[in-house]
């Protein structure tokens, strides 16, 4: 009686909208995204020895990986792991400065690494992910977080 339920009507429609056709596939081979991902840790971790973690945030936040979770996933999970290793050695108090002198791009993309950090088991609700969180809605505004939330691509 219910079977009907279980026809999926898009394959037969012609104007069905496909995931691949809403946003830019990354066209980097997982290899590529990791051996990126690795100089990029790098390359933070020598900024963040010589205090500059607004200029280390900057090469995090820079064309960050894309794409299917599976196949990146080594990739994603460095670039997170050296996100979270600048918001660690940043002062509370300088927080507010360095978000505030993100553009909106980047802005958005700190957003979704917050987001992604949340989301994490491992982490939880982490004070430090949560005043990063305040600080960048207070720069920000609640246009932020719709971006980010709206956006299909994922970091």
């Amino acid at each position: 009686m219910d079977s009907f339920r279980k026809i999926d009507v898009d394959k037969y429609d012609e104007d069905v909208l496909l995931e691949e056709e809403l946003i830019d596939v990354d066209t980097r081979s997982p290899s590529e995204l990791k051996q990126i991902a690795q100089q990029r840790t790098t390359e933070v971790r020598s900024l963040i020895g010589k205090g500059d973690p607004r200029g280390a945030l900057a090469v995090i936040l820079n064309d960050p990986p894309y794409g299917d979770a599976n196949a990146n996933i080594e990739a994603k999970n460095a670039t997170l792991s050296a996100l979270l290793e600048i918001f660690n050695v940043t002062k509370s108090s300088d927080v507010a400065q360095i978000v505030k002198s993100l553009n909106v791009e980047e802005q958005d993309i700190l957003m979704k690494y917050l987001y992604k950090g949340l989301a994490s088991p491992e982490l939880g609700a982490s004070a430090v992910l949560l005043g990063w969180h305040e600080k960048l809605t207070e720069a920000a505004g609640t246009g932020c977080i719709v971006r980010v939330l709206t956006d299909r691509r994922r970091v």
